[in-house]
């Protein structure tokens, strides 16, 4: 089990942690130091104890915000995942296409016909 030395608001401190674990307890080391040097500058004769208690108090408030930001986070994703989910199983609209009436394709047709016999006769008397 190493042995760690590590700073916190200029005290050193001897921390034991599990094999392989170094490199979180010096992460979490530096964000107490974080917090505890604020205080350090902040207030003279504070004590040991209760610097590291107002340093994670303070870290605990900030943790409890960002906790509170993931859960809405965590909703919004909820949400949007039931959205999308509704709009992948919803039945598909139903898009009518105008129909041209028979009466109507027939008439065109017939008016295709005259000009084609008009421009026939055209033809014939200009030749």
């Amino acid at each position: 089990m190493p042995d760690i030395n590590i700073s916190i608001g200029g005290r050193t401190f001897d921390v034991a942690c599990q094999e392989g674990e170094e490199h979180f307890l010096l992460a979490a080391a530096k964000m107490l130091d974080n917090e505890a040097s604020v205080l350090v500058g902040q207030m003279t004769n504070l004590t040991e104890s209760r610097m590291l208690l107002m340093a994670g108090l303070m870290l605990a408030d900030k943790t409890a915000g960002i906790e509170d930001k993931v859960k809405l986070a965590d909703k919004k994703v909820a949400d949007l995942e039931a959205q999308l989910y509704a709009l992948q199983n919803a039945a598909p609209q139903k898009v009518e296409v105008p129909v041209i009436p028979d009466a109507v394709t027939d008439t065109l047709a017939e008016i295709a016909a005259r000009a084609e016999a008009v421009a026939a006769e055209v033809e014939e008397r200009t030749s």
